[in-house]
């Protein structure tokens, strides 16, 4: 079965469904296709796939759509294939699933099914990235806007910078408690946001491990360094961010507010619990070695050490002259 998003990411899916129909009968594959009408579709449509005894479910859209699709497939035994048509497809992206319908139908042809982990946060399942903090703010008005895409994210990014101000966490994990102010706790089964941001780079979905990065509470200079460092793949690189590796984590806040699964905005309780799921959920992957492709050229960051000098020793001549 192959559940095509008709309103994700921002390209038309016009003739989506007969391309897709085209590359598998060039590998003799039988398709039925379907078209998600609202919110919960993928995962009813995936239910229905697994009562039916397909052999595969297709997610064909963004992250929201491979979410709900795959929380259906989790424990199934049901292999789940990923036709990126999204704005961000971070899952998708780690995975090194081709951009295009003819290079993930092939990932698809190739029948290489590998069991991979999925993770929660107070139950609800998430495949990629959980986020509590800015980022899940940024989530928050990113999908209040009608226009889609990466510039509309950096831009709501960019808005959303100027007034944020960080939270005070307390971060259960390995027998250890941290508390702290923090811009961002992300919670990572994979690797990125999507587009190749790095939250989590070194993150993988079959060792039964979250990667978890806190950015910590820093002048607005040290907060953008941080924002280029996930931009280039290298954070958790300097002393901005800290980043382990936990089964599970226990963060609580001072009240409830907004997270984000996948991507998708959620509203959580103060205390959130973060479980991973070792090897439930099975994933048609590319036999390809997966490339390392940062947004931005990682040579960005190398000017950080001299930027932070410089505030430094601008607060320093600050200081001198306060009564």
């Amino acid at each position: 079965m192959v559940i095509i998003n008709p309103i994700s990411g921002t390209a038309s899916k016009k003739g989506v469904d007969e391309a897709i129909r085209h590359e598998a009968t060039r590998y003799c594959l039988y398709t039925d296709i379907r078209f998600t009408t609202g919110p919960h579709d993928a995962t009813r449509l995936a239910q229905e796939a697994i009562r039916n005894g397909y052999y595969g479910v297709i997610a064909c859209g963004g992250d929201g759509t491979v979410n709900e699709t795959a929380r259906a497939l989790c424990g199934s035994g049901v292999a789940m294939g990923i036709i990126p048509m999204g704005s961000g497809n971070g899952l998708a992206r780690h995975l090194n699933i081709p951009m295009t319908i003819k290079g993930a139908m092939r990932v698809i042809a190739e029948d290489r099914v590998v069991d991979c982990d999925y993770a929660t946060a107070n139950g609800q399942p998430f495949f990629c990235t959980f986020g509590i903090g800015f980022d899940a703010e940024v989530t928050y008005k990113f999908n209040e806007k009608g226009k889609r895409g990466l510039t509309t994210y950096l831009q709501t990014t960019l808005d959303e910078f100027v007034k944020y101000r960080s939270e005070e966490y307390t971060i259960i994990a390995n027998g250890e408690t941290i508390t702290e102010e923090a811009l961002i706790v992300a919670c990572c089964n994979a690797s990125q946001y999507g587009n190749n941001a790095y939250i989590a780079p070194t993150a993988s979905i079959k060792d039964g491990m979250l990667d978890v990065t806190i950015i910590h509470k820093g002048s607005p200079v040290k907060l953008a360094l941080a924002g280029i460092d996930v931009l280039t793949g290298l954070v958790g690189k300097t002393a901005q961010a800290t980043t382990f590796r936990a089964s599970n984590v226990i963060i609580t806040r001072k009240q409830s507010g907004p997270t984000h699964l996948d991507g998708e905005p959620a509203r959580m309780d103060s205390t959130i619990k973060v479980c991973v799921h070792p090897g439930e959920l099975k994933l048609f992957t590319s036999a390809r070695k997966s490339q390392y492709r940062a947004l931005l050229s990682p040579q960005i960051p190398f000017i950080s050490p001299f930027i932070l000098t410089m505030q430094d020793i601008g607060y320093k001549i600050l200081n001198l002259f306060r009564p």
